[in-house]
């Protein structure tokens, strides 16, 4: 499977990405320049995290405007696999292509630190590798990730199965306290309706390699690439 790495001004987890994809999953990675128009006959798209255009007006706004977007976008609704991370999925919201917004904090602080998520269902690409109720250990860095969406929304991706992701504790336990944001309902990452675009705040790259001593993450690439044998 190729996999095109959108690179905008400000990314800077573009490099982990592009690492674990080629080095740690084997697969072909190409960057993809965001004043570009051609997405190179990728297979999957990814929008790193970083701080596109250094986050100005609010996170994702800016980049949401570049070239590239068009094609992501056509990409996406015609059925293409798009994921991205931290402000890959502010992005993500601010395009229209999942639902709900990216908020400041509710602590109006910038976290930086490991949390653990546990996965909802096993019925989207992302989550397809992983196990009923498995708590797993995945890093977060994000100022403005706390997840919102009017109340009429979330019961439809309730009802729709795309809600991927909640705050846990280790155990698996989905509570107040687990939550290191203030998002909504603990929700960590979504899909669209479709479920072929995805989006949430941890960052699995960096959870994707024994020599930084976890790999929880790995599993959520795992899941992508079970696309190749299906």
């Amino acid at each position: 499977m190729k996999f095109g790495v959108v690179v905008f001004p400000g990314s800077n987890c573009d490099e982990d990405m592009v690492y674990v994809l080629r080095h740690r999953m084997k697969q072909p990675v190409v960057k993809l320049w965001h004043k570009d128009h051609d997405l190179q006959n990728c297979d999957f798209i990814v929008l790193p995290g970083g701080f596109s255009y250094g986050d100005y007006l609010r996170s994702g706004a800016i980049a949401r405007f570049s070239p590239i977007m068009q094609e992501v976008i056509a990409f996406a609704n015609k059925g293409g696999f798009v994921f991205g991370v931290c402000n890959g999925f502010q992005i993500l919201c601010e395009a229209g292509l999942v639902p709900g917004a990216l908020l400041r904090n509710d602590h109006s602080r910038f976290n930086c630190e490991n949390v653990y998520v546990r996965p909802e269902h096993q019925a989207a690409r992302l989550t397809a590798a992983t196990k009923p109720g498995q708590a797993l250990k995945i890093p977060i860095a994000h100022g403005e990730g706390r997840y919102y969406t009017d109340a009429e929304t979330l019961r439809s991706m309730e009802a729709n199965g795309q809600i991927l992701f909640r705050y846990c504790d280790a155990s698996g336990q989905v509570t107040p306290e687990a939550n290191p944001n203030g998002s909504l309902g603990n929700i960590a990452g979504v899909c669209n309706a479709g479920k072929n675009v995805f989006g949430m705040m941890p960052h699995p790259e960096r959870a994707a390699d024994p020599e930084l001593g976890n790999t929880d993450g790995q599993v959520l690439f795992e899941g992508l690439l079970q696309l190749v044998s299906a």
